[in-house]
């Protein structure tokens, strides 16, 4: 299963601003911190938003943090949201699907499975389980050592 850029960098963001809780984190400094283009951070800053993972604040003075504390926000929900409903191969996708096997095929139903375990593992874990006691992470997320 191959993670898209969209949930990468979603989890990079959602830590950094785990990180840095208790000021407001802008983009610029997530950029040039997670090595991620503003434009695309800006999609999945609007994304998170609309999910209710951010709390966003326009203007000069402006920035994000979380929407709700790190330990209620799962990794395996994040996935489920960003990612949607991405088939993992042609038989999981009604309109495209054009293989003929598809009614008998048992690797369908093993992909199911193992996709349903992919993200039962995720789900166990939080957004705070990601960073905490994580000092090596904690100090690459935080901006003084973000100036490169």
């Amino acid at each position: 299963m191959r993670i898209t850029k969209r949930t990468n960098i979603a989890i990079r963001l959602l830590m950094y601003c785990a990180a840095n809780k208790d000021r407001l984190v802008t983009k610029a400094e997530i950029a040039e911190c997670c090595n991620i283009s503003e434009n695309h951070l800006a999609q999945v800053i609007n994304q998170l938003s609309q999910l209710d993972f951010l709390n966003t604040q326009r203007g000069r003075n402006g920035g994000m943090t979380l929407a709700r504390p790190a330990d209620q926000i799962r990794i395996g929900e994040v996935f489920r949201l960003i990612e949607g409903g991405l088939p993992i191969a042609e038989c999981f996708a009604d309109a495209d699907n054009t293989c003929p096997l598809t009614d008998a095929c048992r690797l369908r139903v093993a992909l199911a499975d193992a996709a349903h375990a992919f993200y039962d593992s995720l789900d166990a874990l939080t957004l705070e389980s990601l960073i905490c006691d994580n000092f090596d992470l904690m100090k690459l997320l935080q901006p003084v050592s973000c100036t490169r």
